[in-house]
């Protein structure tokens, strides 16, 4: 076995210029050190201009105010600024971007206060541990937090949530199922039905159950009948959005599913419904979120009482929304902090709520889990030969 000699590299001709190398790799960001530049100027000459109008020249005053008319002057100077760089397109790109993006930093201050001011005004009660353990059959208005809590508003709210889900899932999941795989005139009538149903006043779904299951039917209020008028309200909302997620799933995946001489059904169940997994937790999470802070169903269906009853079948039940909703009535300043500990804690459970539900359904289209992946990596067993 002989060894090629190496070649030498081939030299360009004479007078010619050299091959050119690799390509670099260029940045794909826009964001130039002149960009920074002309916000960080814009907005401190907007400030001072804001300032010049509101102290020396006109008779203005007030915060809103204030900061409208910056933001104004804002965004003028820093299309001047921007329109010596860049054409005209370019200028309106970057003031639509500005625009978007104060408008999230906007949404995001104001949850962060709503949650912050929530905390704050509840700290007081919710270093008491028996405001976790205790409900309110013994606290009176002028009871020191030391008595008392929210443990039957607590129960409450789960029970409920918990029946409510296990009503709403399956039949939501089954009808967005069925307006997707099963076109025609009569599911174009149930999804007109449904989108109506998504702008249904929470009174009003209160009001249906109080009549139809209470009056007429002669149930008790209870708390089984509140999950029936949040079913109501949870319903539409999951329909809608899981009917989209499945909507987007490929046609193609379908298609491979019928060449492999699967079934419509079969396809659904392991094709469709897998590859959406996420989209439709996020739809129950949706719908969740619309049923667990409703106060009027609740009130008209269940009641109020301020003890424990875990048996949703009997019998007055109340909610956390309900429990804030009551307690904030009350001039005492000690009901006060309990509503908006109470309130702290319905949004610490919706979202542990959520993060159960991203666990169990946020696996995406395609990822196997760890069982699945020890399955794949073991070696098949040689089959035996007669």
């Amino acid at each position: 076995m002989t060894i090629a000699p190496e070649r030498p590299a081939l030299r360009p001709p004479a007078g010619q210029a050299p091959a050119p190398g690799p390509e670099r790799r260029r940045a794909t960001g826009t964001l130039r050190a002149s960009d920074v530049y002309a916000v960080l100027g814009a907005a401190a000459a907007a400030l001072a201009l804001t300032w010049l109008l509101f102290a020396r020249l006109l008779p203005f005053s007030g915060a809103v105010g204030f900061v409208l008319v910056a933001y104004a002057l804002f965004l003028g100077l820093y299309a001047l600024l921007v329109s010596f760089d860049e054409d005209g397109p370019a200028v309106r790109d970057r003031i639509a971007g500005v625009v978007v993006r104060t408008l999230g930093l906007v949404l995001l201050a104001v949850l962060v206060f709503v949650v912050a001011f929530t905390l704050w005004e509840g700290r007081e009660a919710l270093v008491h541990l028996n405001f976790f353990t205790e409900d309110m059959s013994l606290a009176g208005p002028l009871e020191p937090l030391d008595v008392g809590g929210i443990l039957h508003a607590v129960v409450g709210t789960l029970e409920q949530v918990g029946i409510a889900l296990a009503l709403t899932v399956p039949a939501g999941i089954v009808c967005a199922v069925f307006l997707t795989e099963v076109p025609g005139p009569f599911a174009r009538l149930v999804r007109t039905v449904v989108e109506a149903m998504t702008a249904l006043p929470s009174i009003v779904a209160g009001l249906f159950v109080y009549a139809t299951v209470i009056l007429s039917l002669g149930m008790e209020r209870s708390g089984l009948a509140a999950s029936l008028a949040l079913s109501v309200m949870m319903l539409p909302i999951i329909i809608r959005a899981a009917d989209v997620v499945i909507r987007l799933v490929p046609g193609t995946l379908r298609e491979a599913s019928y060449a492999m001489g699967s079934s419509r059904w079969r396809t659904v169940w392991h094709v469709v419904l897998p590859t959406a997994r996420s989209g439709l937790t996020t739809a129950v999470i949706l719908g969740t979120a619309r049923g667990v802070g409703e106060t009027s169903p609740v009130l008209l269906t269940a009641g109020f009482t301020a003890e424990l009853n875990a048996l949703p079948t009997s019998g007055a039940q109340v909610s956390l929304p309900l429990a804030t909703f009551e307690l904030v009535k009350s001039p005492e300043p000690n009901m006060i902090a309990r509503g908006f500990g109470t309130a702290a804690v319905l949004m610490l459970l919706v979202l542990l709520l959520f993060v159960l539900a991203r666990i169990v359904g946020g696996r995406g289209p395609g990822q196997l889990t760890k069982r699945q992946e020890r399955r794949r990596s073991a070696p098949v067993p040689p089959r035996s030969t007669p």
